[in-house]
Parts: C-alpha cells; sequence; structure tokens
C-alpha cells in the first residue's frame, strides 16, 4: 500500500503557520526578517516547517534583502532549498524587477540616474556576471524602451555598438543611457568600459541621437559618467 504520509498536513505546522499569517495580517512591520521569509517559504513548501531554513538562510546572508537578492546557486547549497524553491525565487525576482521597470505606456521622465538605478537594481541584484541595459528615450527623455543589450562573465561584457544603435533606430529614439554592472563592487569604470562609451558617443553623434550617460552600478554605490564628467556626452 502506498505510504501517503506526506499528503496529511502536520498540525503542529500548519497551527503554527496559521497564527504566523494572523500576525502578519495584524501588523506586518512588527514580523522579524525570519518570520517574513518563513512565510514566504510556506508558499512552496506547504507541509513543511520552514523555520529552520529560514534562520539559517537569514543567518548565512545576513539579512532578508541579501536572501531575496541572492543566486539561486548559492541558495541551493542550504539543505531543503531544492527546485521549488528555486523555480519560486527565479518568479518572484523576475516580479520584483519588472514592478521597478517603467513602463513605456506611462512615459516616465528618465531625468536622474537614481530613477535608471533602481531598475538596474532589481534586474541585476545578485547576477555574479555583467549586464549591459540600455534605456531608448524619446526626444522629451521619455522611456521608449529597457531591455538588455548584452551578457558578459563576471568581469567582462562585450557591447556591439552598432546593434545598439540599430535598436533606438527602431524604436526612432533619440536618446540613449547605458547602464550596466560590476559584480566585484568596485564602482570604477575599465578602460573597456570607457571604450565602450566613446565609440557608442561617437556612432549615436552621426546619427543625430544622444547618449545621456552610462551609468555603472554595484550593490551599494553607482557611477554615473556624465555627472563625474568621466567622458563628454
Amino acid at each position: 500500500m502506498a505510504n501517503n504520509t506526506l499528503s496529511i498536513p502536520n498540525p503542529h505546522v500548519q497551527g503554527h503557520r496559521e497564527r504566523l499569517r494572523k500576525r502578519f495580517l495584524e501588523n506586518p512591520t512588527a514580523m522579524a526578517d525570519y518570520e517574513l521569509l518563513e512565510l514566504l517559504l510556506g508558499y512552496v513548501l506547504l507541509r513543511k516547517d520552514t523555520k529552520p531554513l529560514s534562520k539559517e538562510l537569514i543567518g548565512r546572508f545576513g539579512s532578508l534583502k541579501n536572501v531575496l537578492e541572492a543566486p539561486t546557486v548559492e541558495l541551493r547549497e542550504s539543505k531543503g532549498f531544492g527546485p521549488a524553491l528555486e523555480a519560486f525565487w527565479l518568479v518572484f525576482k523576475e516580479c520584483s524587477a519588472r514592478m521597478a521597470e517603467v513602463s513605456p505606456q506611462t512615459k516616465i521622465f528618465l531625468d536622474k540616474p537614481e530613477k535608471v538605478v533602481h531598475m538596474a537594481r532589481r534586474r541585476l541584484a545578485g547576477y555574479r556576471h555583467e549586464e549591459i541595459w540600455s534605456a531608448f528615450l524619446d526626444n522629451q527623455n521619455r522611456l521608449i524602451s529597457w531591455r538588455c543589450v548584452s551578457r558578459g562573465t563576471g568581469s567582462q561584457v562585450f557591447l556591439s555598438c552598432q546593434e545598439v544603435l540599430s535598436l533606438a533606430l527602431e524604436y526612432r529614439a533619440t536618446g540613449i543611457i547605458l547602464v550596466h554592472n560590476h559584480p566585484g563592487g568596485n564602482v570604477m569604470p575599465s578602460p573597456q568600459d570607457l571604450d565602450i562609451t566613446l565609440n557608442l558617443a561617437k556612432g549615436a553623434k552621426h546619427l543625430s541621437i544622444r547618449l545621456l550617460d552610462h551609468i555603472i552600478v554595484t550593490e551599494d554605490q553607482y557611477l554615473s559618467m556624465n555627472d563625474k564628467k568621466i567622458l563628454q556626452l
């Protein structure tokens, strides 16, 4: 006869989770980080006590924010974090990134580096490789499209300036803002970063397109080449 033990909810786990959920609904801000994570994990691990895994993850990564932004390859090293949670995490992170990204229909002005940095951090948090994203803008600096234009390694990334300019023409954009991450944490641009920016600026000028900025982001810092006047764009 088949063993159906796993299909029977554990009364202790269910009772504890209901009490936790009730406390959350009454006052979410009073919840400890590990308790919020415990609830979140419980939506995947329906019949398992998620408190031990929650505390282990918080202890290992240092904060709820770090856990939510951690690469799944590192999360998998914790016992109990299996394929189901990994898939859930990827969905969660994708939803979080899209919430931070401005919809073209809203016609939001990208007039400050901080607005682009916010989108980029939500998208690139926890990445151990470099990616370059581009915001394509109209003549009033309103967002037309926001998309990845290159994926690289942990220390370098290649960008086809021709491809970026082709996309700008396709979108009928008159402005471009590049943004990419430095997983190593050093916010200063590399010689390759400067070359990419200079080459794109020259190509864009010939097409009457403005390269407004190239922004580098790390976990806790960012650098705007326009603000720092590293290159006169």
